[in-house]
């Protein structure tokens, strides 16, 4: 047999340029492909982000000043209300209608019975945020929620050794409320109310008879008023009120439940209109009003 025929260099060479065209055009295809499925690959498992939320309305302000009454507060909501809605030109749906029902009564977890027929003095005084579309029950849940945040941080151990019952103090601290303009004197103001209490005397503050005949306070009490025969009349009936005569704050409560341990029995407003005179003597008392224009007897 003849051995096989040795190829010639041309051969060999064109044989290689043939073999590396072929090796190209497999690899041109690969990265073609690899190419092509990489950034779908991409785009299948990491979509792009998606847009960022809108931001959240601004929500609206009311303010309730410590002291405030039922009525005062539902006034506030219906000027709070025709302001937002002029600021931002849509109805919003707290209303001073809804409000006062809201309002009439209601739960309070903190208290017992939960159940309260007035919730006049369970709605805390405050700054709170309402957004358009928050309801007079939101509203009046949110303060029923932070009056009883603050009652939990009260000692209620004096009162009770005086006889005094929750409810009591609630109503002594709006009588507070109502009497003092000076902070310090809060603690006194209390005290002179224990002090009656416990002597059975008429505790005699005009506040709870302004509320009970509705008579603002820009008004002079009249003979009449004074010997009204209202259960808010202090004047001539000796025990507390039936009910809180406003809503009052954290001070006022803390005051209440844990008056100044003075003997007190008697004050009277000072000329400057902010302080008051305090003292355990009648005469003294009779005295003081009586040099300073508050009648003498």
């Amino acid at each position: 047999m003849r051995p096989p025929r040795r190829p010639s260099d041309g051969q060999i060479w064109a044989r290689r340029v043939v073999a590396l065209v072929a090796l190209l055009l497999v690899l041109g295809g690969l990265g073609g492909a690899v190419w092509w499925a990489v950034p779908h690959v991409r785009k299948e498992s990491a979509p792009p982000p998606p847009p960022p939320p809108p931001p959240p309305p601004k929500p609206f302000r009311i303010i309730f000043p410590e002291g405030f009454t039922r009525a005062q507060m539902t006034d506030r909501v219906g000027s709070v209300k025709k302001i937002a809605e002029r600021k931002r030109g849509r109805k919003v749906v707290l209303n001073p209608r809804g409000y006062a029902a809201a309002t009439r009564r209601g739960t309070v977890t903190c208290f017992t019975p939960k159940a309260r027929p007035d919730l006049e003095g369970f709605l805390f005084p405050a700054t709170y945020d309402f957004l358009r579309t928050t309801t007079p029950r939101q509203l009046a849940d949110d303060q029923l929620e932070t009056f009883c945040e603050n009652w939990a941080k009260l000692d209620l151990a004096y009162a009770k050794t005086k006889n005094l019952t929750p409810y009591d103090v609630l109503i002594i601290a709006s009588m507070v409320e109502r009497e003092t303009q000076a902070p310090s004197e809060r603690p006194l103001v209390a005290a002179v109310i224990y002090n009656r209490l416990k002597e059975r005397m008429p505790l005699g503050i005009d506040a709870t008879l302004r509320y009970g005949l509705h008579i603002p306070p820009t008004e002079s009490i009249r003979q009449s008023q004074l010997e009204s025969s209202s259960p808010y009349n202090t004047r001539n009936r000796a025990g507390l009120p039936p009910t809180p005569i406003a809503n009052p704050g954290l001070a006022s409560l803390q005051a209440a439940a844990n008056p100044a341990r003075v003997r007190y029995l008697f004050f009277v407003r000072k000329p400057d209109k902010v302080h008051h005179f305090f003292t355990a003597s009648a005469s003294e008392f009779n005295r003081y009003a009586c040099a300073h224009g508050y009648g003498c007897g």
